[in-house]
């Protein structure tokens, strides 16, 4: 049994996780599945293994390109897995290259040990070509800009004035951002706490409070207080876009976890029903809600299937935050861009436009509807909405900020986002 407190253990861990990708699993279930099976870990211990698993899989095909020249064959997942971690390690901190291989042994002899001398010969051989890596790295487009050649191509078609930018951020850490919950306090407040625990943060346009650098949320005691919420700040355009009369009826479609309910309720009294299809998801939903202080209805249903939900009631804002690729937020869940296919966002955009026309029914004449999805493709973007607006008469586009609609991409502040905004004619 490895410490918990050792680079091994974390190594063994975050090699663990990442093998599950390799087989086809989703990287954050396989954590939250591993964290339930074992004995708590140590905020260290957690932050360490994290940071390895999320990092090399968002650098999964640089470390791919090196393994490719050293490797005659794939090993088997566990210990391809530990290689990639392992790499990822000296690519972070070269100085400790002895001590990264011997922890790397030491984390194969308990996944698999009689592949341990395969383990300490591959990273030996690699570290004795470190000064090729690079030269692998930029000859090969998928390591260069750390996605699949699909993904490249459909970015650099919908931003051919940013695709790179958007490509670059879309490997680094992600930001942290707060929200403020308005009826107990207010951004400037929350920032004022913050640096008086040696917090730097800033208020940014849409009232989002960024942090300089990442903080365990259990160090934010307004967290638990419900005074504050852990949100992108791009995800925080939606409640001032969409911008609910006090008083009106409301209707979340896609509303799991919450954080676009809850941020509709903090800024107005509402009658806002949300609608979730996975009824733990809508749990959560409820969970937030009751942190915060808040109100809504909260029901587990399929929002495509309007006669088993609706009363028939119209809805004077819609907010409808789809299911989609999620290409947006890769940086957060960095196993997406390695196990969606291309077929995926043909599938993604007929579910939207389901989901589009069943809500459309249900919006009041002179009603609002907000659209949203976190990718970066146009095609569950820009096109979907020419699609909807070509096939509903009624419907008139709202600019947004004096534009057709918003496109953030992700950078040093937010992840990506799509908003459009669409007025249902009388």
């Amino acid at each position: 049994m490895l410490p918990s407190d050792s680079l091994a253990f974390a190594l063994e861990r975050a090699a663990r996780l990442v093998s599950a990708v390799l087989e086809g699993g989703n990287l954050t279930d396989a954590y939250e599945r591993m964290q339930e099976a074992q004995p708590p870990w140590s905020d260290a211990a957690r932050g360490a293994i994290r940071d390895l698993a999320w990092s090399t899989l968002r650098d999964f095909r640089r470390g791919s390109v090196v393994l490719d020249r050293l490797l005659h064959t794939v090993p088997a997942a566990p210990i391809h897995a530990l290689l990639l971690v392992a790499l990822l390690r000296l690519r972070q901190r070269p100085q400790q290259a002895h001590t990264i291989v011997d922890q790397a042994v030491q984390a194969a002899t308990v996944l698999m040990p009689g592949l341990k001398a395969m383990v300490n010969g591959v990273l030996r051989n690699a570290l004795r070509q470190r000064d090729q890596w690079q030269a692998w790295v930029d000859a090969d487009p998928e390591a260069h800009y750390g996605a699949p050649a699909w993904w490249i191509t459909r970015v650099q078609q919908a931003h051919p004035d940013g695709w790179e930018r958007a490509l670059a951020a879309g490997n680094a850490h992600p930001p942290m951002a707060l929200r403020a919950n308005v009826r107990r306090t207010s951004p400037a407040a929350c920032v004022a706490a913050l640096a008086a625990r040696g917090i730097e943060a800033q208020v940014l346009d849409n009232g989002a409070i960024l942090l300089a650098e990442p903080v365990a949320v259990g160090t934010l005691p307004e967290h638990a207080q419900g005074a504050l919420s852990v949100q992108d700040a791009g995800a925080q355009w939606a409640a001032s876009l969409l911008a609910p009369t006090p008083g009106a009826h409301v209707l979340d479609a896609c509303a799991a976890p919450g954080g676009k309910t809850a941020h509709l309720l903090e800024s107005a009294d509402l009658d806002l029903l949300a609608l979730e299809l996975d009824p733990v998801r809508a749990r959560r939903v409820e969970r937030n809600l009751e942190r915060l202080g808040l109100t809504a209805r909260v029901k587990v249903a399929d929002c495509r299937q309007v006669p088993k939900w609706w009363d028939g009631r119209a809805f004077d804002y819609i907010l409808a935050d789809v299911p989609c690729s999620a290409s947006g937020v890769a940086r957060r869940h960095p196993d997406i861009k390695w196990l969606r296919r291309e077929t995926d966002i043909v599938q993604f955009a007929a579910q939207q436009a389901e989901i589009l026309d069943a809500l459309w029914q249900t919006l009041a004449a002179g009603g609002r509807m907000l659209y949203v999805t976190c990718s970066v493709f146009a095609e569950e973007n820009t096109r979907q909405i020419e699609r909807f607006c070509a096939r509903h008469g009624d419907a008139r586009r709202v600019p947004i900020m004096g534009l057709p609609d918003l496109q953030l991409l992700p950078n040093a502040e937010h992840d990506g986002f799509y908003f459009a905004l669409l007025r249902k004619e009388a």
